[in-house]
């Protein structure tokens, strides 16, 4: 049986049983899942100050593939689906650790993760490598959202992260 999208999962960083989204600035995983990475799951409510101002924040996530025996082939990450307000937007880059390894950690939400460098991607073509992943392992993936200077209120603004790949016949 071939790898099916409920077999890859996305966990929250921050360590441990970190279940706050606002505390996943990298480290290690979190043993909490994130339903769906979909970025108004992983961000806070946009505030009044951040329409007005605008505002860039990161958070940082992991996608582990739980097939019991079947690793996922030169997987990508990418956005399928990017904010529909036309003052915000969504990127993503992958974390500079390995595979299965622990991610940096940022000293809050407005640092940028050092070397991490961010794109859109929109298919799974398109999408940022992140290679072979054996059952169990992770990748950390960080999470951009970009809020223009003057941003008009948009209700449910998200965009949603995606991992595919192949399997072997």
């Amino acid at each position: 049986m071939p790898i099916i999208a409920t077999d890859i999962k996305f966990y929250l960083s921050g360590g441990g049983a970190n279940a706050d989204v606002n505390a996943s600035l990298g480290g290690a995983i979190s043993s909490v899942e994130i339903s769906s990475a979909v970025a108004h799951n992983l961000f806070d409510q946009v505030s009044d100050g951040e329409t007005s101002l605008g505002d860039i924040e990161y958070r940082c996530i992991y996608v582990k593939n739980e097939h019991a025996t079947l690793t996922l082939q030169a997987s990508k990450a990418f956005i399928p689906t990017n904010t529909p307000s036309g003052d915000t937007s969504s990127d993503i880059g992958l974390g500079t650790s390995a595979i299965n390894a622990t991610e940096q950690t940022v000293a809050d939400e407005d640092t940028a993760p050092a070397t991490v460098t961010f794109s859109a991607p929109a298919n799974q073509g398109a999408g940022l490598l992140i290679g072979d992943l054996a059952p169990g392992e992770t990748k950390a993936i960080w999470v951009r959202r970009t809020i223009n200077t003057a941003a008009a209120a948009y209700n449910s603004d998200g965009a949603t992260v995606s991992v595919g790949g192949a399997t072997a016949a």
